[in-house]
């Protein structure tokens, strides 16, 4: 179960996983299954008539339920797996059906890929090596503001860039034109800004 892209809730061929489950494939010298479904007695059946040692969903991204967690959608995802093992690190902050949702459901684990990033936080969160520059890049402010909060006091610089650089800088009033920046976000930025004022 995984996603590719953003395909805001509809099917994009480009964004299809079946090159991903070719690729698979290949990688583990076994055979996969591209299902073009994602939930339903129709995934059911072929996931349990297959001979497939793997099986891949669609992106669950083309359902719109997906990114909002409808609980129905992340009860479907359960019902095809007897445990769900997050390797997605970098989308653990959402709450998808097919990353909080579905762990509702089944026992759920880290895999290794999480495991290691969650190691080598562990230092930076308990006692950081000195000069501890932050470096945080992205577009949308709201998915950063628990990392941010959780490291104002512990870095001694903090370095934004990306799109997200653009909110701050028009909260300190700067001109950036046509660039894209959360008008919405401003009063968070300047409230990030207020406390980082002894900050590089």
């Amino acid at each position: 179960v995984s996603h590719l892209g953003r395909p805001d809730s509809r099917r994009v061929a480009s964004l299809s996983l079946g090159p991903i489950a070719k690729h698979l494939q290949k990688l583990l010298k076994r055979k996969v299954l591209k299902l073009n479904d994602i939930v339903g007695p129709n995934v059911e059946k072929m996931i349990s008539n297959s001979d497939a040692d793997v099986v891949v969903l669609e992106n669950v991204r083309f359902d719109p339920r997906e990114e909002k967690n409808d609980k129905a959608f992340a009860k479907q995802l359960a019902r095809l797996g007897d445990i769900f093992v997050s390797e997605a690190f970098g989308t653990s902050h959402r709450a998808h059906a097919s990353t909080v949702g579905v762990a509702k459901f089944l026992p759920s684990y880290a895999g290794f890929l999480v495991e290691k990033e969650f190691n080598a936080l562990q230092p930076l969160l308990k006692k950081p090596k000195r000069p501890f520059l932050m470096i945080v890049g992205g577009a949308k402010i709201d998915t950063k503001i628990g990392i941010l909060q959780q490291f104002l006091k512990k870095a001694d610089s903090i370095f934004i860039g990306g799109a997200m650089a653009n909110t701050f800088l028009a909260a300190e009033g700067f001109d950036v034109g046509g660039s894209l920046y959360e008008k919405d976000k401003l009063d968070v930025a300047r409230e990030i800004i207020l406390k980082t004022h002894d900050k590089k």
